[in-house]
């Protein structure tokens, strides 16, 4: 395996700074990509630029081989704009390779706002030719483990996901996934990289409390019942929307599908719920 040059965007989060690790263990030069300078991580070259910065962007990939480009955060419309900066300048750069996170739900007429993100990242790419991969991940499970430790205490896990079922997926393979991607080549397609089974919120349920000795049920509650519900809580305003449209989505059972690319991609098998109950 012959070493390249890699960039990595949000290199000081959890999932871009663990694909820069993997990759600088194996002896890629690594250029940690974030706002602010990643100084943290061993054996990588950080380089600042702002998502929002397209100057510093460009400056940040020259040079580079590859490119493993994390999502932003936010809103989704700011969300698009980082995204469009990403892409233009790898596309600029002349980046061999670019490997995007996604969603498994990408997808511009999904009434996930994030899926219409994902979706409308993945046609930048393929608009500008960039040679790419794509790894649509399903739902993270160390994310949904927040609506399960809050049922730790309260027994019920309160959500308007129906009879849905989640193909949820730790977010250790999917870094893993894309540090595997990055070394491999563009394959010009998507990934779906998912856990390795798709399960209702009674067998989440079930398994949580199995696992921690605790009653927990899963209660199903209307769209407009989980609105109030986290405006008691006191959630912002956007992310009320993101997830009652993520819900929507999940209804919809965007997010059921299970493949084997984990295990294709790295040679290990996808990491399951009960493991990352811990």
């Amino acid at each position: 395996m012959s070493m390249v040059r890699i960039a990595v965007t949000g290199a000081t989060g959890q999932l871009g700074g663990q694909v820069a690790r993997i990759l600088a263990a194996e002896g890629h030069h690594v250029v940690a990509v974030s706002r602010n300078r990643a100084d943290s991580l061993p054996g990588v070259e950080p380089a600042v630029a702002d998502y929002a910065d397209p100057a510093a962007l460009r400056a940040a990939l020259s040079g580079v081989d590859a490119l493993v480009f994390v999502s932003s955060d936010g809103d989704a419309a700011k969300m698009m704009l980082h995204h469009r900066n990403v892409v233009h300048a790898a596309a600029d750069s002349g980046i061999a390779h670019v490997v995007a996170l996604s969603g498994l739900d990408a997808d511009l007429a999904s009434p996930f706002c994030y899926g219409v993100t994902n979706g409308y990242t993945e046609q930048l790419l393929r608009d500008t030719g960039c040679p790419y991969s794509v790894v649509r991940a399903s739902i993270f499970t160390e994310f949904f483990l927040h609506w399960l430790t809050a049922a730790r205490s309260s027994g019920e896990i309160r959500l308007p996901a129906a009879a849905a079922r989640l193909s949820l997926v730790a977010r250790t393979d999917v870094g893993r996934c894309l540090a595997a991607l990055a070394v491999a080549g563009p394959t010009g397609r998507h990934h779906d990289v998912t856990g390795p089974a798709a399960l209702d919120l009674n067998v989440i349920a079930a398994e949580a409390a199995a696992h921690w000795r605790t009653p927990i049920r899963y209660v199903e509650v209307s769209p407009a019942e989980h609105c109030v519900e986290m405006a008691r809580a006191g959630e912002h305003p956007w992310w009320m929307y993101a997830y009652s449209s993520m819900f929507t989505s999940v209804r919809q059972h965007r997010w059921a599908a299970t493949s084997d690319e984990v295990a294709a991609l790295t040679g290990r098998p996808a990491t399951a719920l009960r493991d990352l109950l811990t």
